[in-house]
């Protein structure tokens, strides 16, 4: 493969966004390039003035099958393909008048951008670009010879390389372009091929292809000498991918981790029903509350741990008020993740210059389809999203004593918040706000222990007459395989316990329970986290 510059001469461009087009296209006349294209994109060259060919003239073929057909074509992809140094490439060029193309610029059609809008099962096989595709990977492996692009991000790229090297481009660059095109054409597959598996209903294909588009390069990711980036994929969700950054310095690696954690525990309350609010530190609530508004939902989830809510992340499920935004900025915040935020609220959270403020749009749906994974050596692990929610549970009664309605629904509030706390999870929770959070343990028993420790230290920095866990009920995310940490709780104060239920000890445990006058509820649903 030749390392010199490759003059380019002809270009075909075929793009659905034309955002930068026609200055690109005028740049490249200027280094004397011809234009090929088809379709909308020559239309738009045309009416700029531009001279562009058709490529069905260049075929002597027509488009047809609505446009399905017309640059599969040898004198397209032969165009693309042919090693300018092979001399029986460039003898087949002449017998069978085919020409180099030195540039292509492809975008493909939107078909990510058609599912996440829910257009119907038509449409979106429409918007399954072939051709493109094909072009891509054709121009990429002969990069030798021709450049590809398929980011308008590059056109700039491009221009400056051929002003430096009289309309020529280097093979570095071409490299680079190759490797872009193939990571797209991959993620277009992706996108593709996880819309058929969700359309079926087949959570497990054979094989499963994960793609994404680059939104955000990191200093570092969880440490320092890590490498990372952040990366959107197709799936249409509200939440730290899709928000607008409207304050504050760049989101590290794992404020972002955090902020996802954050959001998606407020989503499980519903904002027409109640004021949310989340704090989270190192993926894990620290305090949660709901409240008739945002400034109380915070003042109650703060008084659940004020010390590790100190740099933590913020999260609320209605617009960000001016009211909750002045509360907030009170102590120091890493960030703050709303549906949206009030324009008084955005100007408070601007004197805080560090202060991060992230407006999704919208909350996600906490009973929504979807899959988490995460890598093992040698592969990965996918499953469905944890789409469980409180309010879908039958709640069954197996103490002798039934809990009250106050009880029943701080149980309902815990169980909707352990669902968001790492395991081995055990959390108390008073009037509708989490009074102690065990979490991440390797025995249930250090959970509740670490939960009451929480709530003794709150209740000395707030100077209250007892620990809030006095009279509160209690949520494990799991069965108790034992008693012993059903017991810690009874001493901390619990009056009520929700748990899963199906251990072999469960009489044990509902009989130990009873000894105390404690209420017990089972749900049937674990909510491991790890």
């Amino acid at each position: 493969m030749t390392e010199q510059p490759r003059r380019i001469l002809r270009a075909l461009l075929s793009v659905s966004d034309k955002s930068g087009l026609v200055d690109f296209a005028r740049a490249l006349v200027a280094h004397n390039v011809e234009l090929l294209s088809t379709g909308g994109t020559r239309k738009a060259l045309a009416e700029a003035g531009l001279p562009v060919r058709d490529v069905s003239d260049l075929t002597d073929f027509p488009e047809m099958m609505d446009g399905r057909v017309k640059t599969l074509h040898p004198k397209v992809h032969g165009g693309l393909l042919a090693i300018r140094d092979n001399a029986e490439h460039v003898a087949a060029m002449s017998a069978h008048g085919i020409v180099p193309i030195d540039l292509l610029v492809v975008d493909l059609y939107p078909f990510e951008a058609t599912v996440a809008k829910g257009a119907g099962y038509d449409d979106c096989i429409e918007n399954i670009d072939i051709g493109g595709p094909a072009m891509v990977r054709a121009a990429a492996k002969n990069h030798g010879d021709v450049a590809v692009v398929v980011d308008t991000a590059d056109y700039a790229v491009v221009l400056a390389e051929m002003e430096s090297n009289g309309g020529a481009t280097t093979l570095p660059l071409r490299k680079k372009l190759a490797a872009k095109a193939y990571a797209r054409t991959a993620a277009y597959d992706a996108a593709i091929s996880g819309w058929f598996a969700q359309t079926l209903g087949d959570p497990t294909p054979d094989y499963w292809a994960l793609g994404g588009k680059r939104i955000q390069t990191m200093r570092y990711g969880e440490n320092p000498h890590q490498v990372a980036a952040f990366y959107r994929s197709p799936e249409v969700r509200f939440g730290v991918a899709t928000a607008k950054q409207v304050q504050g310095k760049q989101l590290s690696y794992n404020n972002i981790n955090d902020t996802d954690a954050a959001f998606e525990c407020v989503a499980e309350f519903d904002p027409a029903r109640t004021a949310a609010c989340a704090i989270i530190k190192h993926a894990n609530p620290c305090g949660v509350a709901e409240a008739e508004t945002l400034v109380e939902a915070y003042r109650k989830a703060l008084m659940c741990d004020q010390d590790s809510a100190f740099g933590g992340i913020v999260a609320v499920n209605r617009v960000l008020d001016a009211e909750a935004a002045r509360m907030i900025t009170g102590i120091f915040t890493e960030v703050i993740i709303a549906p949206d935020a009030t324009e008084e609220a955005i100007e408070i959270v601007r004197a805080k210059k560090n202060l991060r403020l992230m407006l999704a749009g919208g909350l996600p749906d906490p009973r929504a389809p979807g899959l988490t994974m995460r890598t093992v050596a040698g592969g990965f692990l996918m499953q469905s999203r944890d789409n469980a929610v409180v309010d879908d549970f039958e709640f069954k009664v197996v103490t002798r004593r039934a809990p009250t309605e106050a009880e029943l629904a701080d149980l309902k509030f815990a169980f909707r918040v352990a669902k968001h706390v790492k395991s081995n999870a055990v959390i108390y929770a008073k009037d509708r706000a989490t009074v102690g959070i065990g979490a991440g343990q390797m025995s249930r028993v250090d959970s509740a222990a670490i939960a009451v420790r929480k709530a003794e230290a709150a209740a000395r920095f707030f100077e209250l007459p007892e620990p809030l866990t006095k009279g509160s009920v209690v949520a494990s995310d799991a069965f108790y395989p034992f008693p012993d940490a059903l017991l810690v709780s009874i001493r901390a104060g619990a009056t009520a316990v929700v748990q899963p239920g199906g251990s072999i000890r469960d009489e044990e445990v509902i009989k130990a329970a009873d000894e105390h006058d404690v209420a017990m509820v089972l749900t049937g649903f674990r909510h491991f986290r790890h």
